[in-house]
Formats: C-alpha cells, structure tokens, sequence
C-alpha cells in the first residue's frame, strides 16, 4: 500500500466516519421511548452507514497511519481518532454493549473488527486505545466460539471462519492466550474434518468474503504447516489459481457492491495463502471502485481493499 493509495483511502475513511447518516439501525427496541440517534447512542462509531463500518474505517485510519505515518492527513486522522476514541466514548460504547440491547449486537463481525482495531491500535502505539470495550468483546467471543456447536458458512457478516482470523490476530498481539486457545479449539472442531469444498457454487449474491477461502485462511493460522498441507489438498482440490473474479453489473446495488468486496477479500485471502497472482487479477478488478463510486461500496470497501493491499505473505513451514 503505497503512500498514494493509502491517502486515498484514508480521505474516504475520513468522510466516512464522522458522516452520521445515511444510517441503518440494528437495534433491539425494549420500549417506546428509546433514543436513536447515531451520534448520542454510538459516539465513537456512528458514522459509516453502520457500527460494524464504522469500526473497520476507524481500523483503516490506523493501519494507513502506522504504514505512512508522514502522511498529510495524519493530522485529521489524530483529531479524529482523538475525538472519536475518547475514555468517554468507549464507555459509553460498552454501556450500550452492557444494555439489553446489546448482549449480542454486532455479534461475530463488528465483535471481531473492534478486536482488530485494538490490535492496530496497538501496533500504532500512539496512545490510543479501546481496551475496555475489546477486552469485554473478547470475553463474549471466547465463550460464542467455545458454546457455539456450528460454525456459520455465509459469505457476509455472520461468517465465523473471518471473525476468528481478526480475533486471532489480537489474540496474538495482546498475548491473550486463552482466547487463542478457544478460537484454535473452535476451528479445529468446525472444519477440521471438512473435504471437497463446493468453490464452483460460490459466489452467492450476498457474499463479501468467500467461504472456502477464508475457512482455508483460518486453517493454516491454526494448524502446523504440514497438517495444513494434507488439510488443504482434501479441502480445496479445485483449481484455485483460475478462481474467476465476480462480475457486478450494478455497483449501485447494495448487494452487488458486495461483489467488489468480495474480490477484495478474495485477494486477501489469496495472498496470504500464497496465491499472488490469482490475488493481484481479484484486486484489479475491485481496486478501481473503492473511492469515489456510489455510497453503499464507498462506506466500506476501502477497508477491505487495505487488508488486501498490505496482506502478509504466507507461514514459513
């Protein structure tokens, strides 16, 4: 991600997430005078159409920031991430986490971005931080992945394989072993025993994240290289390398922009598998769309175009 792209995208982030409507509600009502106005019910994350958006933008400020930390919106970044990630702002963010409303909101996927983005946080080490709303989700998602006796197979939000890879990651960077340990547990127990993955049925209109890919990708996070070798020749005998890329015909859509990010993740997915050119056909069909096309992609997709673009190579066996 060079220093270009990444200014690119952190101007979209910028807009994104201090842009309080359009918004869509998730929310549980428990009675008829409930407040829900975005910014007074959410004040660290109520901008970026959802909460879960909003969190990957604000993660997306960090990683461009810690990459190129001379760039020329790094101030507007720091006021933001001032403003927005306050003691005052999580706090209220976990009390709304806290209500009855919240017990399983957002539950695995902004659960595992807003891991994520304390992991980046971390990494950043400029002082700002989500700990206590991260270290409450984790708790919930250790016990979600030890009770939970499926995995979930979607290609969107709700998919498990994708939220335990952002877990992880900060499971790792903050030494949390014992959240470590239950995701490891729980991986092994959903799709260990996994052959023949349907690739020729993906994808879905839905879909954002592939869901043999990205099971694959938590895979090799979880398993010895060599276990994961004789894993994956059983899981994906298909040929992965002439994938085809998704083809939206409307980006205007809200679902087909699903589509770009799905090249996106794919390329993701893809690079870090050790697949770099099937990766890079997946980003130069979707990279071209992230800033500048219509809202229902430009409120999310530049964050799943960084995890693409700053991707780690694979395992060393």
């Amino acid at each position: 991600m060079n220093p270009e792209t990444a200014a690119a995208l952190a101007r979209v982030a910028l807009a994104n997430v201090r842009r309080e409507y359009p918004r869509k509600l998730d929310h549980l009502l428990n009675g008829s005078t409930e407040e829900l106005t975005p910014r007074l019910v959410h004040p660290a994350f109520y901008g970026s159409y959802d909460w879960h958006s909003a969190v990957h933008m604000h993660w997306l400020l960090a990683r461009c920031l810690r990459l190129h930390p001379d760039l020329k919106e790094g101030e507007q970044i720091a006021r933001v991430l001032d403003l927005h990630l306050s003691e005052k702002c999580i706090a209220a963010e976990l009390r709304y986490f806290n209500s009855a409303a919240g017990r399983s909101f957002e539950r695995p996927y902004g659960w595992a971005w807003l891991l994520e983005l304390e992991a980046e946080l971390a990494r950043l080490a400029r002082g700002w931080s989500v700990a206590p709303l991260a270290s409450e989700l984790a708790r919930r998602f250790g016990r979600f992945v030890q009770v939970s006796p499926y995995p979930i197979r979607t290609g969107s939000h709700g998919n498990t394989a994708f939220a335990c890879v952002l877990a992880l990651d900060y499971a790792r960077s903050e030494g949390k072993q014992e959240l470590e340990t239950q995701i490891k547990a729980a991986a092994v127990k959903w799709y260990g025993a996994d052959r023949n993955a349907p690739l020729a049925y993906e994808p879905s209109l839905d879909d954002f994240l592939s869901p043999a890919l990205v099971e694959a990708l938590l895979m090799q996070e979880v398993l010895e290289p060599v276990k994961f070798r004789a894993w994956f020749a059983e899981f994906l005998p298909a040929d992965v390398v002439s994938l085809p890329v998704p083809t939206p015909t409307d980006r205007t859509d809200p679902k087909q922009s699903h589509l770009d990010g799905l090249s996106l993740s794919r390329a993701w997915c893809l690079r870090r598998l050790g697949y770099a050119d099937a990766a890079e056909r997946h980003l130069a069909a979707a990279l071209p769309h992230v800033v500048g096309g219509d809202y229902v992609g430009e409120h999310w997709l530049a964050s799943f175009a960084a995890l693409a673009l700053s991707a780690a190579a694979p395992r060393t066996p």
